[in-house]
């Protein structure tokens, strides 16, 4: 049995959807965010030393941490066939690629947005803020942002080619490429000015089983 730990907003929401995809049997255990920290509880390093998620453990030893590594892993495992191009083939080249891309290029400047918003946000004495929020506003306007829209612009570009992104079948790569682009959604800029995108985004969510997996695993903040 597949067991996931999975942490509510989190990157694991898209590893209950692969398993839903391929229909394999799994247990979840939750784990909350700190509500004011908005980090894993210490729990989770019980699992895995670096207390993050998801992780996947199986009846046989097996602990699987990193979500691209999750998705490859399991789809060879237990896939079958589904949801990963014919070896060798071109489509086989862009789905390696886009499981990477997610989190090695299109998540970094999604996530320093965050940051410098939590920074402009955050409390801090009176003589202090103006400072801060200059930098933060600074590094937004002149690094964060227009690299973030460079990210945007070539997805919808890459998705001209093809409804899904590595071919013209949904893959792994599709779900391991869902987060950054829903964050990009809900904090990153992505409007109706991309419109391949949002169809994009509008077929995954109309899935089955991106819908069994909300419900299994509970409110997932990156669609509020």
């Amino acid at each position: 049995m597949i067991t996931v730990h999975h942490l509510n907003n989190s990157r694991s929401q898209r590893v209950l959807w692969l398993l839903e995809e391929l229909e394999l049997p799994y247990e979840i255990v939750h784990y909350q965010r700190d509500p004011k920290t908005m980090l894993a509880p210490p729990e989770l390093r019980k699992v895995h030393p670096l207390g993050k998620s998801p992780v996947v453990t199986t009846d046989e030893g097996l602990v699987l941490a990193e979500s691209g590594a999750i998705i490859e892993t399991v789809i060879e495992r237990y896939g079958q066939g589904r949801l990963a191009p014919a070896t060798g083939s071109e489509q086989a080249l862009r789905y390696r690629y886009w499981l990477h891309y997610a989190e090695g290029s299109a998540m970094p400047p999604l996530l320093l947005k965050l940051i410098f918003d939590k920074i402009e946000n955050a409390k801090m004495p009176f003589f202090i803020k103006p400072i801060a929020k200059g930098i933060a506003g600074k590094a937004k306007a002149g690094f964060v942002s227009p690299n973030i829209r460079t990210h945007l612009d070539f997805m919808e570009g890459e998705l001209g080619r093809s409804d899904w992104f590595a071919g013209t079948e949904f893959t792994g790569a599709d779900i391991q490429m869902s987060f950054p682009v829903e964050a990009a959604r809900a904090r990153g800029g992505l409007d109706e000015s991309r419109p391949r995108l949002m169809a994009w985004l509008a077929r995954i969510h109309a899935r089955p089983a991106y819908q069994r997996a909300l419900e299994r695993g509970g409110p997932y903040g990156l669609l509020s």
